[in-house]
């Protein structure tokens, strides 16, 4: 594809603006002084009115892409002799030219001798060239374009007040030193947010010499993910009154205090926890077996939560790569069940390789299972686990992929154990007392498990600067065919299910579950509520 310079792209839109065509210009249809007047000549002040008539054609052009437009073609009806090329570059000092397709910033643009404003954002800007850019320039924008150098950056703009960068792959050590006072000594508002810086240290000593700074925007780098961050930018850029657009109070520097002057600061380190609450909307698995003939064999249902999430297990501390934080009762839960007992351990016990020594930081996909639960109209996993990330720009991709959350139903049958002792008083027996005993008289199981639904969380608002993300996820029924009563799930319920301060009460009737709604005024088609389950995921540090 062709490139497209940002000054043949502004050409085209002045063209667009018929400056020399009616009601614009210096054409037969203007009154004059020598002219006689006739029926096809108009006034100036006729003329304007045309322009600047809502309903009129000739008063429809777009000026979205600078505030001038409009005076320039009043100036090209009141005094159209003087619409001359260097009249016309000198008169715009505002440039937006969003999401044209521009890739070069051409040498042409230093025509516009007194531009002030230029909004380059969504185009496809791949660098800078030395020198292109006028040293008017107060506002320049290039958000969202393929700068991966600010290499050409490196001319002075002693006029520049905003500098927006954000979006952009950029982020090496060698473009802090482009980032400096010396170049822009006028600069009050920058805002890298969104790139790929990882030295935090390094970019706040660079940032430090632009003395007027006053608003400052770096959230979705990959070192705002650190605990670090924004203690230590507070800290050491005290000029600053807004990061990230929030205001620093007195209180916030006052707490940050000293945290620039700490050696041992952990300013490439994030920790990031899943809790994983309550779930609640399973139909009853063994509606169907209470109404089968066959009493055998006895059916149990436990189910899980299974996600992986990123793990990075630094060589020197092997066991710090995923610590458990569950409560007392969700470690009895696991330690009951060997396979799931087997996946936390794998992601507490690394072993280090016998060969070769590990010099850097290995990354893997820890996979998490938590405890498995009886069926209950409400489950209670209790379940955390909070895993330490030391590459942060390997943690900001997983982030900004997201969480993928499985959910396993695993089926025991198990049948009783022979028994001479008074056959008729066993046959006598229900299902549910049967299985109340089938840990007792159990004597061979089979446990098979279904295919696992799943359900995907984003993860974004993490990488935008939120401490933690608490929401609600939706799973694929797992039983589509059960079909229950109508029963509708109280608000009262579920708002206290959320704060968690009483249990849901349990329904009397065996054949109502509050798992299942009816929607009326949908046609006949029953609609099934699928199974929710309470996610809390926290974006925290080190101390």
């Amino acid at each position: 594809m062709a490139s497209k310079t940002l000054s043949s792209e502004i050409e085209k839109m002045i063209r667009h603006l018929c400056l020399t065509d009616f009601p614009c210009g210096n054409g037969s249809w203007r009154k004059s002084e020598d002219s006689e007047d006739g029926p096809e000549t108009e006034s100036a002040d006729e003329l304007l009115d045309l322009l600047k008539c809502p309903r009129s054609p000739w008063g429809q052009v777009d000026d979205s892409w600078s505030p001038q437009v409009s005076t320039l073609r009043e100036l090209a009806v009141l005094t159209p002799e003087h619409l001359r090329k260097n009249f016309i570059y000198n008169h715009f000092t505002t440039l937006r030219i969003v999401d044209k397709g521009v890739s070069v910033i051409d040498d042409g643009l230093l025509k516009f001798s007194k531009l002030e404003e230029l909004i380059l954002s969504a185009n496809l800007v791949t660098e800078i060239t030395v020198d292109s850019l006028p040293i008017t320039l107060k506002v320049l924008e290039l958000r969202a374009n393929q700068l991966s150098s600010l290499t050409g950056l490196s001319c002075r703009l002693p006029q520049l007040q905003y500098l927006s960068l954000g979006s952009n792959p950029i982020g090496l050590h060698e473009d802090l030193s482009h980032i400096t006072g010396r170049k822009w000594p006028q600069l009050v508002c920058l805002d890298l947010s969104d790139c790929g810086f990882e030295d935090q240290q390094a970019l706040v000593k660079a940032l430090s010499t632009l003395s007027r700074l006053k608003t400052l925007v770096l959230e979705g780098n990959p070192f705002t993910l650190a605990p670090a961050y924004p203690g230590l930018t507070v800290d050491t850029l005290t000029q600053l009154a807004y990061l990230d657009g929030s205001e620093i109070s007195p209180e916030e520097r006052h707490h940050f205090g000293g945290l620039a002057t700490m050696s041992d600061l952990k300013v490439d380190v994030a920790l990031a926890t899943v809790s994983v609450g309550r779930m609640r909307g399973i139909p009853d698995p063994m509606m169907k077996v209470e109404g089968s003939a066959s009493e055998l064999p006895f059916l149990t249902y436990k189910y899980c939560i299974i996600y992986e999430f990123l793990n990075h297990l630094a060589p020197d501390n092997m066991n710090l790569a995923c610590e458990s934080v569950s409560d007392t009762k969700s470690t009895e839960q696991v330690t009951e069940d060997d396979s799931t007992n087997t996946g936390l351990q794998s992601n507490r016990n690394y072993e280090r390789p016998d060969s070769g020594v590990v010099n850097s930081t290995e990354t893997c996909m820890s996979k998490h299972n938590t405890s498995k639960l009886m069926w209950s109209e409400v489950m209670d996993f209790s379940d955390s686990q909070t895993y330490t990330a030391t590459s942060l720009r390997d943690f900001k991709k997983f982030l900004n992929q997201g969480l993928h959350l499985r959910l396993e139903e695993e089926k025991v049958a198990s049948w009783p154990a022979a028994s001479e002792d008074a056959p008729s008083a066993k046959s006598s027996q229900t299902v549910k007392e049967k299985r109340g005993r089938k840990g007792k008289e159990s004597q061979d199981k089979l446990t098979t498990k279904t295919d696992p639904c799943s359900a995907h969380i984003p993860l974004h608002s993490l990488v935008r600067g939120e401490p933690e993300l608490s929401v609600t996820c939706e799973f694929d029924l797992l039983h589509p065919d059960i079909e229950v009563d109508v029963a509708q799930t109280s608000q009262k319920d579920l708002e206290k299910d959320k704060h968690g301060d009483e249990e849901p009460k349990q329904r009397e009737s065996s054949g109502k579950r509050q798992s299942v709604s009816h929607l009326k005024g949908k046609g006949s088609k029953k609609q099934y509520m699928t199974p929710s389950q309470k996610i809390l995921c926290l974006s925290s540090g080190t101390q």
